[in-house]
């Protein structure tokens, strides 16, 4: 694998319940609507579970992920491909921490951070549409 060893760990506050976190990470359908820069292959469940591999890509650079673990608060995914390593994902009510690490030419501190904005504000638009109804 080219590139170098980073870790990035980002904890951020966010208005919504650990159970809209869950869902917005486990559930392919809402993940792809928020994941920005990615794209996903066919195929996919209607929730992640333990096994599940899936690919997606980052332009050209595709990302092979390995479902490893998942928890009511946390979910694990081994990365191979552009990326050689896992991310991890922990959340309660009002927060949500992502540990990344691994081998890669991409700069995983800029992509992590813009995929918690990116969560963050896709679960803001979601619970603004729930209060409306």
């Amino acid at each position: 694998m080219l590139g170098t060893f980073q870790q990035s760990q980002l904890r951020i506050e966010i208005e919504a319940s650990a159970s809209a976190i869950h869902d917005s990470l486990l559930y392919p359908k809402k993940l792809e609507k928020w994941l920005l820069g990615q794209r996903f292959a066919s195929g996919m469940p209607e929730e992640l579970h333990p096994g599940f591999q899936f690919t997606t890509w980052t332009g050209p650079v595709p990302i092979h992920h390995q479902v490893d673990v998942v928890k009511p608060n946390c979910l694990r995914l081994l990365l191979s491909g552009g990326i050689d390593g896992f991310h991890e994902w922990y959340w309660g009510e009002g927060w949500i921490q992502s540990r990344l690490e691994g081998v890669t030419i991409l700069p995983l501190n800029l992509g992590q951070t813009l995929s918690l904005l990116s969560l963050r504000q896709f679960l803001a638009t979601q619970q603004d549409g729930e209060s409306q109804k």
